[in-house]
């Protein structure tokens, strides 16, 4: 059958062969129907309509074979100027938003000549079609657009910010308490981890003291309690060196015994 598949057309005249051959002894529920209204038989797929851009004059991309049948990428102005802002402030997105449907007449229900709409959270949409009016009504560029809609943004930010802290202190003021918040909840479990963390290593520093000190001067070993071992309790290496130390004491120099003579000449006066 080559690289088509035309079993899924054949489907009809499969169900009829089976019923000829009693099969199957009832007809499914599409077989009239697909007497009645019969697939298309067309193998051959349209190449979607190609938008094209009368004020973009560059040159268009010829697609490669594997992709002639994709359809176009839709794209709008406000996709680029959204992601610049959005990479810019990361946590703009962190914060909790209200997500509605729209169907694309925002611009029927805001006036986006002012900054502050009355009745609409400040978000970084706003910013966007804020940036999107100066720069189609307010003459001015991509960057001075951006540069005035985002200070327009921080100040409107910082009133939130300030009659919240002033609506806090006046609810404290009249007995009002409030609970820790998720920052500070997560700063005390970050101390008493940090503190877990402290004994352990005091612990494993006092093991590796203890494990040095011990194989410099010989006098035992660290047990796995952190408690050093005494002469005579541990092993057989310290007795041995002991033994080892006596047997050749007077040929260590620089002791009461002297060191021993070894051959060579002797110089008499």
């Amino acid at each position: 059958m080559g690289r088509y598949d035309f079993r899924p057309s054949r489907v009809r005249q499969t169900a009829q062969m089976l019923l000829q051959s009693r099969r199957i002894t009832q007809q499914p529920s599409w077989y009239q129907v697909m007497h009645d209204i019969p697939p298309s038989e067309i193998l051959t797929r349209t190449q979607p309509v190609q938008q094209t851009n009368s004020n973009n004059r560059t040159t268009r991309k010829i697609k490669k074979p594997s992709r002639m049948f994709q359809p176009q990428r839709i794209g709008y102005e406000e996709d680029g100027l959204r992601r610049e802002f959005f990479s810019d402030h990361p946590w703009e997105l962190a914060r909790p938003r209200m997500v509605l449907e729209e169907d694309g007449k925002d611009y029927q229900r805001w006036d986006w000549g002012v900054a502050h709409q009355l009745g609409r959270p400040v978000s970084g949409e706003g910013v966007v079609q804020r940036q999107l009016w100066l720069m189609k009504h307010g003459g001015l560029t991509k960057e001075k657009a951006y540069d005035q809609a985002r200070k327009e943004h921080y100040e409107d930010r910082h009133m939130q910010e300030v009659e919240a802290r002033v609506a806090r202190e006046e609810a404290m003021a009249t007995g009002a308490y409030f609970a820790k918040t998720a920052i500070q909840v997560g700063m005390q479990l970050e101390n008493q981890e940090f503190d877990r963390w402290k004994v352990w290593a005091q612990q494993q520093v006092t093991l590796a003291e203890q494990a040095r000190v011990a194989a410099y001067t010989g006098l035992g070993t660290a047990s796995s309690s952190g408690e050093l071992d005494e002469p005579g309790e541990g092993s057989e290496d310290t007795n041995t060196g002991d033994a080892a130390a006596e047997l050749v004491g007077s040929s260590i120099p620089n002791t009461r015994g002297g060191q021993e003579a070894r051959g060579g000449a002797a110089f008499t006066t």
